[in-house]
């Protein structure tokens, strides 16, 4: 139990290069948050209106 949690913490590894999900990660977490955005604009847009 657990022991994957030790294996990659997210963080630069010692050669430098980034973990290999990182990326792919960031661009899931960056849509995800626009479209959230994108949503509650669209509900103040139509509750202002």
């Amino acid at each position: 139990m657990g022991g994957s949690w030790s294996r990659d913490t997210g963080l630069e590894r010692g050669d430098g290069r980034f973990p290999r999900g990182l990326p792919l990660r960031l661009f899931a977490y960056i849509v995800a948050g626009h479209v959230l955005a994108g949503f509650l604009f669209l509900l103040f847009s139509v509750g202002a209106g």
